[in-house]
């Protein structure tokens, strides 16, 4: 994605012709960070709109290039871009709308395979090894993707070690010993995929929906190459999945037996970041996990 829409009114001129023009705005609730509505054309093309304050667009636009990179394995459903944009008022991001509708009979099993294969999509970006060719955001924080040639370092330098170093107020000295044990024997606790795989990144369950086709769709992404067993690891957290899912990508996925011993570390990260952006409640996770390992 390359063209930066001066106004919403252009980007729907450019889209769809010079006499199409938003006729109706409807507030959709949801989001945590950005705000929403559908968008209805005149012609009646119903489009998604997220949005934002105009210094957002980094953000809009990170999420757009997530989006695309998991388009482009033609793995499992996510929303088409149609366009981005920044006015004096707001930055907004233009996607496919996604009605959604009745499930599809082996809904979860279906999502479970998609998510492996795309898991299992050849690196498009040989160069870059784990992590990404651009940082994006996970939340509302900066996540850094600089390449590395190994997963367990990349985990260290790039996840783990940003957080910790943000939360450092929040742990005494020994913990912060505990801390820096745990950080320099990772590789006991971790093991190297075969090779990297791309990730949604932030696989909660508020980040999957019902697409228009009636399969499991994901949106939201904070896409990086690294192990699948992180993206296992985020849908665990907050809820979870039913146990068909996780059984069906045991089968296509070829989850390991021993992934839980590693689930924890994996979700560590997630839970540094919101102890980072909302404050103390994530605080006795965050120190359980580290007794736990160190």
């Amino acid at each position: 994605m390359q063209k930066i829409y001066s106004s919403l009114d252009e980007a729907v001129r450019d889209l769809y012709g010079n006499e199409r023009s938003v006729t109706e705005r409807r507030r959709i609730s949801g989001g945590d960070i950005n705000e929403a509505c559908a968008l209805t054309l005149n012609d009646g093309t119903i489009l998604f709109m997220k949005y934002n304050s105009p210094d957002a667009l980094p953000n809009l636009r990170a999420e757009a290039i997530g989006l695309e990179e998991i388009a482009a394995t033609r793995t499992i459903g996510a929303a088409k871009v149609l366009g981005l944009g920044k006015d004096r008022s707001c930055s907004f991001l233009l996607l496919e709308y996604i009605a959604g509708g009745p499930r599809m009979e082996g809904y979860w099993e279906t999502f479970a395979k998609e998510l492996a294969s795309m898991h299992r999509f050849s690196v498009s970006h040989p160069e870059i090894g784990y992590g990404f060719f651009m940082d994006n955001f996970i939340g509302m924080r900066k996540q850094i993707n600089t390449p590395h040639d190994k997963w367990i370092p990349f985990f260290r330098d790039c996840r783990l070690s940003p957080q910790f170093e943000a939360a450092a107020d929040y742990f005494e000295s020994p913990e912060r010993r505990k801390i820096e044990y745990f950080l320099s024997h990772l590789d006991s606790y971790l093991v190297e995929p075969d090779r990297p795989s791309l990730l949604h990144g932030d696989l909660w369950t508020g980040n999957h929906i019902t697409g228009n086709d009636g399969k499991g769709w994901v949106i939201d992404p904070a896409v990086y190459y690294g192990h699948p067993e992180a993206d296992l690891a985020m849908t665990e957290l907050f809820g979870g999945f039913p146990q068909s899912f996780y059984e069906a990508y045991r089968e296509y996925g070829k989850l390991s037996p021993d992934y839980k011993d590693r689930r924890d570390i994996y979700n560590l990260y997630q839970l540094l970041n919101h102890l980072n952006m909302f404050g103390g409640g994530y605080y006795s996770a965050v120190r359980s996990i580290i007794n736990r390992f160190a």
